[in-house]
């Protein structure tokens, strides 16, 4: 692994407050991207040289906030200026107080910043691809890989979104607290697709980063909503996951799968945490989707390995996911529990009609794969293999899979001997 770039590093990690606090400042999305990527590119120019500032969030607020100025003296020029109250509430003394009593209560830019792209004149799907744009600063493809969509799709899903911010004339203020109530499911959305985008990709120092921040929005999220079952539920999920982050990939950063981990090495003070989360929610007896994830989390957190792991239990609580979320990404997930149970060509039988769905998914292919494999069916096996390597979204995911290849190649080389 090559070690990433402190200076991207930094600007990487100053991006949401730095976002946050422009948007804030003059109430455009458009404009307080457009300040803080110049912001950025001053900082690539002068910061390698002579060196990053003590603090670079406050330099890239500081830095952007004078360039969006500019622009709009020049944009003077050729017409009025917005109203002040439009431009900044900054020197507005009441509104000072009321958005310091508010962020007690939000403890943090960045989830207010979420809080407020999940705005409900968005359809859902937008408000989570928005967020993650502009919160998080995911890319498009990021984004498109999350949401199982094309990059060109996504493309259009997060302009459109911008579009219609500009044309409702959406106020980027803080919700109360009734508005954030009912924008809770998305912004516990937005957090799980940024946990699981940074799960996925735990083996790159920016997957763990992002997994760690989705860790600790939602910790603050908890703080807010500290009776909501399904938010510690969500966090479980996340703690659960995340304990095993030094033990998924290895010193090369190729992924290690869970039959192969060293179970030495999982985090057990986040998989307490984790466990006594979730045993809080589900004292609730309001289940959930994420409630349900939790669980089938802390058997595998709970199990002393693979064999003794309760595969039958796992299995039953993707049967009660499926009735809260129909999905084929939840049925995929639910044979690896049916092939333990009753075999790989069961699991077989169950994904078999999905592939018109995930026939682009990577995890589609290299699980068929193994359960070929696992049947004996060694020429369908390596065709699927072959798929997963050419829909792998990076080298480890091609080295993994190129392993199990090569074992069926070496198995089917030494049964022709």
């Amino acid at each position: 692994m090559t070690s990433p770039d402190p200076v991207e590093s930094a600007l990487t990690a100053a991006r949401p407050k730095a976002i946050a606090a422009l948007l804030r400042h003059f109430r455009d999305l458009d404009l307080a991207e457009e300040a803080f990527q110049e912001a950025c590119l001053r900082a690539l120019r002068t910061w390698p040289e002579k060196g990053a500032p003590r603090d670079p969030t406050a330099w890239l607020i500081f830095v952007g906030r004078n360039v969006a100025v500019d622009a709009l003296r020049r944009s003077r020029r050729l017409s009025s200026l917005p109203d002040e109250d439009q431009l900044s509430d900054l020197d507005d003394a009441e509104a000072a107080v009321v958005r310091q009593i508010d962020e007690a209560d939000y403890r943090d830019d960045i989830l207010r910043l979420l809080f407020v792209c999940c705005h409900p004149d968005l359809p859902a799907e937008h408000q989570v691809a928005l967020a993650l744009r502009v919160v998080s600063g995911l890319s498009v493809r990021q984004i498109a890989r999350a949401f199982l969509v094309g990059e060109s799709a996504m493309e259009q899903r997060i302009t459109r979104a911008k579009a219609r911010i500009a044309r409702s004339g959406v106020a980027f203020e803080a919700p109360s607290a009734i508005e954030r109530t009912e924008r809770l499911a998305a912004v516990a959305a937005m957090l799980y697709l940024l946990y699981n985008e940074g799960y996925t990709t735990a083996a790159e120092p920016e997957g763990r980063v992002l997994a760690e921040e989705a860790i600790r929005l939602i910790r603050l999220l908890i703080r807010l909503f500290p009776s909501e079952p399904e938010i510690m539920g969500l966090a479980a999920v996340m703690m659960l996951g995340h304990a095993r982050a030094a033990a998924r990939a290895d010193a090369d950063g190729r992924p290690v799968p869970l039959d192969a981990q060293d179970r030495s090495r999982w985090n057990r003070s986040l998989i307490a945490e984790g466990l006594a989360l979730l045993d809080k929610a589900l004292r609730h007896r309001r289940p959930g989707p994420y409630q349900i994830q939790a669980a089938i989390a802390a058997l595998h957190a709970r199990a002393p390995s693979v064999e003794a792991t309760d595969w039958a239990e796992i299995e039953l609580l993707y049967g009660a996911l499926e009735r809260f979320e129909p999905s084929p990404v939840v049925r995929l997930n639910r044979a690896v529990a049916v092939a333990r149970c009753r075999g790989p060509a069961a699991a077989l039988e169950l994904i078999a009609p999905l592939e018109a769905e995930l026939g682009g998914y990577f995890y589609f292919h290299g699980t068929r794969g193994t359960f070929l494999m696992e049947l004996g069916r060694n020429a369908e096996a390596q065709t699927a293999f072959g798929r997963a390597i050419a829909l792998a979204r990076n080298a480890n995911e091609a080295a993994h899979i190129r392993s199990k290849l090569d074992q069926l190649l070496a198995e089917t080389a030494h049964s022709e001997k």
